[in-house]
């Protein structure tokens, strides 16, 4: 061995995007790691820089160069590879960025240490981004840098094809990891310090499609998992409210570890809206998921996905779509200005509404999640709840989520953190996170 191959390379990792990516990410990082290389932060100099991309927003791609960018002022001489959604979208668009190496796909990201052997510099940028029909292959993965919390993928690309969505034309057709798989994934989990896992995909309420045929449903991989001893607790990540069927409800209510707490998108309010955008439900639809969450657990959480501004939103299509959000018994808004994605059908709609307006909608939803979310804390004051503390210190202070997504702040004790402890939620502070009353330290002898 010459001197040149007994150095360890340092490699680095930058994640945008979704808890999908990150639980990407991570995985890759391991691969690394079991190969010999030494992962180090962003800022140490690397050998090798991996970004992996988001494409959901036009915003997501211009972050993309700018990390290229700050990459190439750390470590001129690095090698820089760019993976993820914006890899698979516009890779020739990616491989003109200067100081770019290599670009590459979905179906060819899990395999970078093999494809790019020893991350030797070339004239050119290599571009290794099949046609998204070929990422047909499931690839196991799930986060471990967070030890409080696991991001684990159980399902990857979508079959729905929304009129705004470039998602199936960067991840590909819906496919699942076997229930038998997870439960592997799920029990290594188990035999570290993690005490909650985020289960997450695509469209993670399709799960069950396995080589483009539907062999499993989700409501018998959440029961299953539900049995694994050594986690507390499971959240499901977001789920399709045609898919959040009365079993998965009615399960959750019951079971031993899954959370009150569902993220379900609704994108519009107005049905005229969810119709041109393709979506496969009606307001109707949603508000009867809601009544049936809220009728069975009062206090469960529910945030909701929603876009402004698509083509054809008159005012007054938006305004049904504020008074249903303001009516409905929900806890907070994800809200997302729409933005043009190059071949999607919403790009060629007429109807196109003004920048100015998008943003002023915004805000007004922005200003209604606040509202919502405070509401909810109050609702909750004065009740006992589990948080999970984690590794989030402020002004002396410790924070983490209750069961139902909560964000509780309380005195720092070092030995609460990544621990689950039973607290009184007291009053809601000028951050708008819910102090607790403080809980009398009491430490069971063993």
């Amino acid at each position: 061995m010459n001197l040149e191959e007994s150095i360890v390379k340092k490699v680095a990792f930058y994640t945008l995007g979704c808890k999908l990516n990150y639980s990407e990410t991570s995985t890759i990082s391991r691969m690394f790691e079991n190969k010999g290389y030494q992962k180090v932060e962003f800022d140490e100099t690397p050998d090798i820089f991996i970004i992996n991309t988001c494409s959901v927003t036009e915003n997501a791609d211009k972050k993309c160069k700018k990390i290229v960018k700050e990459a190439k002022k750390i470590s001129p001489n690095s090698y820089v590879t760019i993976i993820g959604c914006y890899a698979q979208l516009k890779p020739q668009e990616i491989s003109e960025i200067k100081g770019v190496d290599a670009v590459l796909g979905a179906a060819e990201k899990f395999r970078l240490i093999e494809l790019l052997d020893g991350f030797a510099k070339e004239q050119e940028t290599k571009v290794l981004a099949s046609e998204i029909q070929d990422a047909i292959v499931f690839n196991n993965a799930f986060s471990m840098h967070d030890r409080t919390r696991t991001f684990l993928k159980v399902q990857d690309g979508c079959n729905y094809g929304c009129a705004f969505c470039t998602i199936p034309l960067a991840r590909g057709k819906s496919r699942s990891d076997s229930t038998e798989n997870i439960l592997k994934s799920v029990r290594e989990i188990a035999q570290t310090d993690v005490k909650e896992v985020v289960l997450t995909g695509v469209n993670i309420g399709d799960f069950g499609i396995q080589e483009g045929k539907r062999e499993e449903r989700f409501i018998d991989l959440i029961r299953a998992i539900d049995e694994v001893e050594g986690i507390d607790r499971y959240r499901i990540s977001s789920i399709e409210p045609n898919l959040l069927t009365n079993e998965a409800i009615e399960f959750v209510s019951t079971s031993k570890r899954f959370v009150p707490h569902f993220h379900v998108p609704l994108q519009s309010g107005s049905n005229e809206i969810l119709r041109k955008m393709g979506r496969r439900y009606l307001r109707e639809l949603y508000e009867d998921r809601v009544s049936k969450i809220k009728t069975l657990m009062p206090h469960c959480c529910i945030g909701v996905d929603v876009i402004v501004g698509f083509p054809g939103e008159t005012d007054e299509l938006f305004l049904e779509t504020y008074n249903f959000l303001n009516e409905l018994d929900i806890s907070y808004l994800h809200v997302f200005t729409y933005s043009e994605r190059a071949n999607t059908r919403a790009v060629e709609m007429n109807g196109v509404v003004p920048m100015k307006i998008r943003n002023e909608r915004s805000k007004m939803l922005r200003i209604l999640s606040e509202k919502k979310r405070r509401k909810f804390y109050e609702e909750n004051l004065g009740k006992t709840f589990t948080v999970l503390f984690e590794e989030d210190i402020e002004d002396g202070k410790m924070h983490g989520f209750t069961e139902n997504y909560i964000r509780v702040a309380a005195k720092y004790d070092p030995i609460l953190i990544n621990e689950l402890k039973t607290v009184t939620l007291n009053e809601i502070n000028e951050r708008g996170t819910v102090e607790v009353l403080e809980p009398e330290q009491t430490y069971e002898s063993h």
